[in-house]
């Protein structure tokens, strides 16, 4: 894990990887909380034996949107940023390229790729990958902006 002590640290990386950050474990408990704070009880992800009956791979599947949630618990492996005010500005390019199955393990890579001020904040784009172990596709692909004030 890298600390930067403000946002122009950070944008010195511009191009250069930032990570690979530690493994984290997707588990069906997880699924199912998400699943049941959302209302998306899709069966693909919550129901375990017709999963291993009828789903590829035998297993439920993670949301595309719990495992971009996570990017709150995934970031802070690979680096902090010392700005006392951070804002998510959102993001862009966003893709779920491979199914995460239930007991599988992701981590983040981030590599800035944008830099610019913002009237006082600078604006950091990152592309952005959740990988997942084994697959030679990421999981979720991604562009995410903050605003940084320093």
């Amino acid at each position: 894990m890298v600390h930067f002590g403000n946002a122009q640290a950070l944008a010195a990386t511009l191009g250069q990887p930032i990570g690979p950050g530690e493994w984290f474990e997707i588990t069906q408990k997880q699924i199912d909380d998400y699943a049941e704070a959302t209302g998306d009880n899709q069966w693909i992800h919550v129901d375990v034996e017709r999963a291993r009956r009828e789903a590829p791979g035998g297993k439920t599947i993670a949301h595309g949107y719990l495992l971009l949630s996570l990017l709150g618990k995934l970031q802070p492996t690979i680096y902090t940023v010392g700005s006392p005010r951070v804002l998510n500005v959102g993001l862009n390019k966003l893709r779920f390229l491979a199914p995460v199955p239930a007991g599988s393990r992701i981590r983040l890579v981030q590599t800035v790729t944008d830099a610019d001020q913002q009237g006082a904040g600078l604006r950091v784009t990152t592309a952005t990958e959740i990988q997942l172990e084994g697959s030679d596709k990421p999981a979720v692909a991604a562009e995410i902006i903050f605003l940084y004030f320093d």
